[in-house]
């Protein structure tokens, strides 16, 4: 029999990852946008989560697990209804791991896994996008140009990295006369620098920062794959479907928010839900957002049976961006001039979703 739904695992997992941000993400939502920053405490307890250990094999010390882009796209959702800040920190060291895991090779996991093992939050960073506007990271300009036949030379820049002040090990995104590439970069390399903190728009709580890369030397083995390579669109491509997650999970919030409070809310001694314009409004954003979900259950889908999954997740990724920002607006709309106020979380929903709309390379199912 076909299934459309999730399995009895996934919905223990999803209840769990739903309990959590309800009770302990969603009540610090404005504090950590206020001060602009996760306090470490956090950071910790959700790696006692296992969200990044889990599927690393046990010989590398994590917990085996078979991995599932399904599951961590039900994960990312479920917390992003807590908070979207903390649902990327939450998985951000996971795309790192995750795509070490899928193309990396045993010298590789060896030397980078056994770090993101430990039961308090460490972390390793993608750095895929770029500086600058409508820059695709399927195209960088960041440079890896041969050196003889046993090292790489690194130049550019990249943006938007998570905790790039803290992570062990970097997976930059480069342009090769081969092709695109990925390359393993430890954080003391001679010519990697990082950036001041970036200051954003949205996901405030969440730390990025630049990286600038000025002729750093690797050698050859530090190409993901080795002589082999990567599939670098394929990790771009679960980027993509796992940012089609948190903004699902972000207009989720928008409507369970809004939905009560038209219903309490009264005008002309009648709820504002009553309101054939308002009706039809939260309508329309319950249906757009069960598109959204279906469209990035699909992509999740392809990455985990091994198909192409480029059309699904660009799919994915277009629609959750224009139609969470429309989402989140119209819950601003729903609230009047309550919507701009610190105090309802609808105004931090808006700016959030403006930013991830944009945002790509900084997650991996």
């Amino acid at each position: 029999m076909i299934a459309f739904g999730p399995t009895e695992e996934q919905e223990l997992v999803r209840d769990a990852m739903r309990e959590f941000a309800a009770e302990v993400l969603r009540p610090q939502t404005r504090q950590y946008d206020e001060a602009s920053d996760i306090p470490t405490s956090v950071l910790d307890s959700i790696a006692e989560l296992g969200l990044v250990s889990t599927a690393i094999p046990e010989r590398f010390g994590g917990g085996g697990e078979p991995r599932s882009p399904i599951t961590n796209a039900l994960v990312l959702e479920e917390l992003a209804h807590g908070d979207a800040s903390l649902a990327v920190a939450s998985l951000a060291p996971a795309a790192f791991a995750n795509a070490v895991l899928d193309f990396g090779t045993e010298q590789q996991q060896e030397a980078v896994l056994p770090k993101l093992c430990d039961t308090t939050f460490v972390t390793s960073a993608l750095a895929a996008l770029e500086p600058g506007a409508f820059r695709d990271p399927a195209m960088p300009q960041t440079l890896a140009e041969p050196k003889g036949e046993h090292a790489f030379v690194l130049s550019g820049a990249k943006s938007f990295v998570p905790f790039a002040d803290r992570a062990h090990d970097f997976l930059v995104i480069a342009q090769t006369p081969q092709g695109v590439d990925a390359f393993l970069i430890d954080r003391n390399a001679e010519g990697l620098r990082v950036g001041d903190r970036e200051k954003n728009m949205g996901l405030q709580a969440l730390p990025t920062f630049g990286l600038d890369l000025e002729r750093v030397e690797v050698p050859a083995s530090a190409r993901l794959g080795g002589d082999q390579g990567c599939d670098v669109r394929r990790i771009l491509d679960g980027g993509r479907a796992a940012l089609a997650a948190v903004m699902t999970g972000l207009s989720r919030a928008v409507l369970d928010y809004c939905v009560p409070y038209t219903k309490d809310r009264e005008a002309f001694d009648e709820p504002i839900a009553r309101k054939q314009a308002i009706a039809f409004m939260l309508a329309e954003m319950h249906i757009e957002t069960e598109g959204m979900r279906w469209l990035t259950w699909k992509a999740a889908s392809d990455l985990e049976q091994g198909r192409d999954a480029s059309r699904a997740a660009r799919h994915a990724h277009t629609i959750s961006a224009e139609k969470s920002m429309w989402i989140a607006d119209n819950g601003v709309q729903c609230l009047g001039g309550h919507g701009y106020i610190r105090e309802h979380p609808v105004e931090i929903w808006y700016r959030n979703a403006r930013t991830l709309g944009v945002l790509e390379g900084t997650l991996y199912l």
